[in-house]
């Protein structure tokens, strides 16, 4: 009874769960003929047949094998396929599985599909326990419309990226890229570039050593001072942003635009392209250099704009716009305005607001001023409005002027022959005594019309239509003569020098060019 009472108050003892332990074991699940033959093939099993392996939730067929049960591996040979749940199938010639380590080595034609991505070669080691694959005899890579080759490389199935080695080829709709190194990741058909590749897009050249090019939408996203090509025309930034489906360019930060037909450039922190529409934007520190000529024009502006019309035609021409605080210096000549456009259909171009232009010891200023050029070189000027020309005398304190309606100018070969003056021409002049370079007097006349012809920059002939006119010795100068009603000195908005584009100095005060109305001609009215 004792006996009972103990055993009935003893607690039960509680069992400890058993560890599983995970089955590594290759399986043969069927063969139509099996074999062994320790003299020819050792401790092997052969197989023929319609040849089915498992193992650890993997599917492997063949025609025939050789299956190693102790060391859990087998050979597989003839129309070896691999199936591992709905989206990995592997397909080859022949394999070698290691059940142990979960490596399958496949040889000779094979095929790895993972869910729409396939992947061409004659050799792939395939890790399953890792998830990724890797050929080395050259393979290719189908990912929708995009094919990617190299000669060695790898692929994870289970991030879905991919990595390709030497001789790296990309081809894609609109583009073909080649490298030695290059990331793809399948899921966002993204390809990351980390070594200097060339890349064609339509009409443009692409160089960049560091990278991304999103195949589906064929936008790219370059660094590194990448290098963007196109009909004469080259791009260059830190950063570059490439659009292959509208032909768009986007650069910043050290940006350089360059234009080899035409020969100029821009440059800035920010500029925008179209290949498709020949649209050109560049601000943030903004410079165009025209290097047409022996010394380069350099001009900075907040922001420039270049349009093009009828491109791709007999026809075609364009437009820049360079707007607020203008400045422009090559050695022989400077110029400041608010705004400016030039239309290469009339190669003419148009300075609005407060323009000047100075050449040597001359300045030249009035509400408009237009420049027609001429295989590049200056063909015509016209001063709109408020015209006023003047030329500092070699004492500094002197100065020739004349002012007017408006003037023109007329050149050959870039040197200047005609001048006029037109309508309302007022003319403070010294002539100099050519035997000891003194001035003899103070010439003031008024005339409405002027032309003055030059040889050498020096003048040659002057004409006047009816001139009144006082010649004032030195001694006996008026001091209301001195200066013409118009008179202004600008030296202290000049540019120095082609780093000092960027440095803007107003007018003083009041000293602003206020634009004339103009009368409007009287409406006739019906009697």
């Amino acid at each position: 009874m004792m006996l009972v009472m103990v055993f009935a108050v003893t607690p039960a003892r509680k069992r400890t769960p058993r560890k599983k332990v995970e089955d590594k074991r290759v399986y043969l699940v069927h063969s139509d003929n099996l074999h062994y033959d320790q003299y020819r093939n050792g401790d092997a099993q052969v197989l023929h047949g319609n040849v089915h392996f498992r193992h650890n939730g993997a599917n492997l067929y063949c025609d025939s094998a050789h299956f190693y049960e102790t060391s859990n591996s087998f050979e597989a040979f003839g129309h070896v396929k691999m199936q591992q749940g709905d989206t990995l199938r592997l397909t080859s010639d022949y394999a070698y599985y290691d059940g142990n380590d979960q490596l399958a080595q496949a040889r000779y034609n094979v095929v790895l599909k993972h869910r729409k991505t396939t992947l061409y070669t004659d050799s792939l080691d395939y890790d399953r326990m890792y998830n990724f694959g890797n050929f080395f005899e050259g393979g290719k890579m189908v990912d929708g419309s995009s094919v990617l080759s190299s000669d060695w490389g790898e692929y994870h199935t289970d991030t879905k990226m991919a990595m390709f080695y030497y001789d790296v080829r990309l081809k894609d709709k609109k583009l073909y890229l080649t490298t030695d190194s290059l990331y793809y990741d399948t899921r966002t058909s993204m390809a990351h570039i980390v070594g200097p590749s060339n890349i064609t897009s339509g009409t443009s050249h692409i160089y960049s050593e560091n990278g991304y090019y999103n195949t589906k939408t064929e936008h790219s996203e370059l660094y590194g001072r990448s290098i963007i090509k196109d009909g004469g025309k080259t791009l260059v930034g830190d950063s570059v942003y490439h659009n292959a489906s509208d032909g768009t360019n986007y650069a910043y930060r050290n940006v350089i635009f360059k234009d080899s037909v035409n020969k100029n450039m821009m440059t800035g922190d920010y500029c925008e392209y179209n290949d498709s529409t020949g649209y050109a934007m560049a601000t943030k520190r903004a410079v165009t250099i025209d290097y047409s000529q022996k010394d380069s024009l350099f001009m900075h502006a907040d922001t420039f704009k270049i349009f093009t019309f009828n491109i791709r035609t007999d026809s075609v021409y364009r437009k820049i716009h360079a707007y607020n605080k203008v400045r422009a210096y090559r050695r022989d000549v400077q110029a400041v305005c608010d705004s400016l456009v030039y239309n290469s259909l009339d190669s003419c171009m148009t300075m609005y607001r407060d323009p000047i232009v100075w050449n040597m010891n001359q300045q030249l200023f009035g509400e408009e001023i237009r420049v027609y050029m001429k295989d590049s070189t200056i063909d015509y000027a016209h001063v709109v409005n408020q015209a006023f020309s003047a030329e500092q005398m070699a004492d500094s304190v002197h100065f020739n002027q004349v002012s007017s309606k408006e003037m023109k100018a007329f050149f050959q070969k870039g040197e200047i022959r005609e001048t006029q003056a037109i309508d309302n021409v007022l003319i403070v002049y010294y002539p100099i005594d050519e035997s000891d370079s003194t001035l003899i007097g103070l010439n003031y006349t008024e005339t409405p019309l002027m032309k003055m012809f030059l040889e050498n920059r020096k003048m040659k002939k002057i004409w006047m239509e009816k001139p009144s006119g006082v010649l004032y010795p030195m001694s006996q100068i008026p001091t209301d003569k001195y200066f013409l009603p118009q008179y202004a000195w600008f030296d202290y908005v000049r540019p120095l020098d082609k780093n000092d584009i960027f440095n803007w100095r107003p007018k003083k005060a009041g000293s602003e060019m206020k634009e004339q109305k103009r009368r409007e001609i009287p409406k006739r009215t019906k009697k």
